[in-house]
């Protein structure tokens, strides 16, 4: 694993260990702002708690499973993946710059809300860096090709077989009359 790895993926997931964190134990602080996005997402799925308190919860425990996990190297595709799913509505919920009346507030919104959206593209990276490893699509085309071309090979094997099998068989039956 390159060095970049190392250092940039346990870099990028610290704001989701920490924030994470913050939510699983003090969602009271973010609920009143995140209802606005909690509520429309919990009535359409409904697996999701009703509570917004403990959908803010959820989502910090979430991102403090998938950061470690993203911060350890352990299945960073997924974990990326994960956390990417949570900032979305983390960010329309808390950085809602176009509401904002005062001019200094609508500034810091902005800032938060590109500094938001620079973590998801990084994430979106991660997501789909393969570790200089060829990604399953990658593998399994090149094993397609490969079953084919040996699947042609024994085709042709065979009929070059069925030539000469076919007249020594010819042959064996002319010399046993």
């Amino acid at each position: 694993m390159s060095l970049l790895r190392v250092v940039g993926r346990p870099m990028l997931a610290s704001m989701f260990v920490a924030g994470g964190l913050d939510s699983v134990r003090s969602p009271q602080n973010v609920a009143p702002v995140a209802e606005s996005v909690v509520r429309p997402v919990t009535d359409r799925v409904p697996v999701l708690p009703d509570s917004t308190e403990q959908a803010v919860r959820l989502s910090g425990a979430v991102q403090v499973v998938a950061g470690l996990l993203l911060a350890a190297g352990r299945v960073p595709r997924p974990a990326a993946l994960a956390l990417a799913a949570t900032l979305v509505p983390t960010t329309l919920a808390a950085h809602r710059f176009w509401e904002e009346e005062d001019p200094d507030g609508k500034a810091q919104q902005r800032i938060h809300f590109l500094k938001n959206l620079a973590m998801l593209g990084g994430l979106l990276i991660v997501a789909d860096d393969t570790g200089a490893a060829p990604s399953l699509l990658w593998r399994s085309r090149h094993a397609a090709r490969d079953l084919r071309r040996d699947a042609h090979l024994v085709q042709r094997s065979f009929r070059a077989g069925a030539r000469p099998a076919s007249a020594a068989g010819r042959v064996r039956a002319a010399l046993s009359h």
